[in-house]
């Protein structure tokens, strides 16, 4: 259970439990027991890093989604994201994706013929942030942010991207609908950085190398959830560190979390599931051919 009275501010550490999706294994991260939500944040899998054989490569079929915010980050490798308005786009590493579900949305997410010829090479996150109450039924969208757009903010041995939201003085372009704070941070060996505290809720997720706060260590792939209000101060250990930090401001009430939909209401749930079973959502131009199934349970 969180400690409340921890010293270094950790609230909680999640391991991160290994789930397949299209091919390959990912360390998913939220929810998990103790910490269902982040600020918006509902789902983080943290993907690869990945090397695949000549010729095969990410595959997740088309899949619906509601109620929520997609954010494709990666750090190294290539995917073509498809949807149902017929965005077409591929994303490289420092850009960011962001499809808002809102009422409904369809996409794949694959790599191309060129990747897969040369060997495909994957690592980054996909996460997926909660829509407050007034917004679960907005029309859906795609906006693709080059990695050029996003605020860079340089400190004494840190290099930070504000990919969404608002962190150290700087705005991202990501049209996010509530507070967020959503940080790629590389940290040089023993650089120490102060976590951004102008949020509520706060984690902090070791993509690469280990850290310490206080006096606690923490290894690749691990999150820690952050006491409200408490100053953390994270260390690159032993070598060079990436960090993501993310969180924001608590949703209006609890969001319910179903296969790909989320939402504030368990019947929209069930209506998103008859919707998909019966073929009511559209179509992934390019993308027609196959689909990923309702789950059973």
């Amino acid at each position: 259970m969180p400690n409340e009275k921890q010293p270094d501010g950790v609230l909680l550490v999640i391991d991160p439990r290994p789930r397949d999706i299209g091919g390959f294994t990912v360390r998913r991260l939220l929810p998990a027991a103790g910490s269902r939500m982040v600020g918006p944040f509902i789902f983080l899998d943290h993907m690869g890093p990945a090397v695949m054989e000549r010729g095969s490569g990410m595959d997740v079929r088309p899949h619906p989604h509601i109620a929520l915010a997609t954010v494709t980050y990666l750090f190294e490798g290539e995917i073509i994201h498809r949807d149902s308005l017929g965005s077409e786009r591929a994303i490289h590493p420092g850009d960011v994706n962001w499809m808002l579900a809102g009422r409904g949305i369809v996409h794949s997410e694959r790599s191309s013929p060129e990747e897969r010829a040369r060997g495909v090479r994957l690592h980054g996150i996909q996460s997926w942030v909660a829509l407050p109450g007034v917004h679960e039924e907005d029309a859906p969208a795609f906006a693709h942010h080059p990695a050029r757009t996003l605020p860079k903010v340089s400190r004494d041995g840190a290099e930070l991207t504000v990919i969404a939201g608002t962190a150290y003085g700087a705005e991202s372009p990501v049209g996010v609908l509530s507070p967020t704070l959503y940080v790629d941070a590389r940290l040089q060996p023993g650089t120490r950085l102060m976590v951004d505290g102008t949020h509520p809720q706060r984690a902090l997720h070791v993509a690469e190398g280990t850290v310490r706060i206080g006096e606690r260590r923490l290894g690749p792939g691990v999150m820690a959830i952050l006491r409200s209000g408490a100053e953390v101060t994270v260390e690159a250990a032993g070598g060079p560190a990436r960090v993501m930090l993310l969180g924001g401001a608590p949703l209006d009430g609890d969001r319910h979390i179903w296969w790909n939909f989320v939402s504030s209401s368990k019947e929209r749930i069930e209506r998103a599931k008859d919707d998909w079973r019966s073929g009511r959502f559209g179509k992934v131009p390019g993308d027609e051919k196959e689909f990923i199934p309702l789950p059973e349970s």
